[in-house]
């Protein structure tokens, strides 16, 4: 079988646990408004490869992974569910931690068909890089112009599945930064029993250069990048909302 993939990343240090071979799925149905890869958004692009390729190339540099890892991004790799499945395969064959960064959007709660196929996936699947683009649903369409339902719905299958989850917000300011939403968006995070980890990112334009060469209008054209330190103080926030599920759900398990 062969999948599409944009590009490969030798040494990622920011897409999971320790050093990590990074594998950048082609093809992604979101249009998130700071996305900085927006040359992986078409299906039919991207190079073939094997899922055997892809093992290969990792094992060159195999002693650089020993805390580490693969880990699939994108674009979206769940559009490429079977390839992605049969990588993953490969790599727990060889004893390789397996990470999943997603945004969720591919989620199919009502397809008996995809979700035999998650099924599948997910004892193969070490960790879930899951991308929460915005908490509330209008203001999610307006950023990516996709709901967010599923993408909810996903976190809290995983969570259910035992599957170890690491959620990832972009902070942006005036799109992504008001604090209630931020307290509500811990607030939904803090119900996922496994939660391992939080990154708060601050927005940044380094992808802009990319929309031009494309000719794609860039629609947060003015927008300054978030400072790092702003970033730690929004962190706070979704901390606090995190806390304060765990709180009202230890007083229901109580009572």
């Amino acid at each position: 079988m062969s999948g599409r993939i944009h590009s490969l990343e030798s040494f990622g240090t920011v897409d999971g646990p320790g050093v990590r071979f990074v594998v950048f799925f082609q093809g992604c149905p979101m249009r998130c408004a700071y996305c900085h890869n927006p040359d992986t958004w078409n299906m039919k692009a991207g190079t073939l490869m094997e899922a055997s390729e892809i093992i290969e190339q990792y094992e060159r540099n195999i002693d650089f992974y020993k805390e580490g890892g693969i880990t699939a991004t994108g674009g979206e790799p769940l559009m490429q569910i079977d390839f992605l499945t049969e990588l993953f395969a490969l790599a727990k064959e060889k004893n390789i931690h397996t990470c999943l960064d997603s945004s969720g959007i591919a989620f199919q709660p009502k397809n008996a068909a995809w979700m035999e196929k998650l099924n599948k996936l997910l004892p193969l699947t070490d960790l879930v890089m899951l991308d929460i683009k915005h908490i509330d649903p209008e203001k999610h369409r307006e950023l990516t112009m996709h709901p967010n339902d599923r993408i909810l719905a996903f976190a809290e299958y995983l969570s259910e599945q035992g599957v170890d989850l690491w959620i990832r917000h972009v902070v942006v300011p005036t799109i992504t930064d008001d604090d209630t939403y931020l307290y509500k968006l811990g607030y939904f995070i803090g119900g996922l029993k496994t939660l391992k980890a939080l990154d708060v990112l601050p927005y940044h334009t380094m992808g802009k250069v990319k929309y031009q060469k494309l000719g794609i209008p860039y629609r947060l054209e003015g927008i300054e990048p978030m400072d790092k330190n702003k970033a730690i103080e929004k962190k706070q926030v979704i901390l606090e909302g995190i806390k304060a599920r765990r709180r009202d759900d230890g007083a229901q398990h109580e009572g």
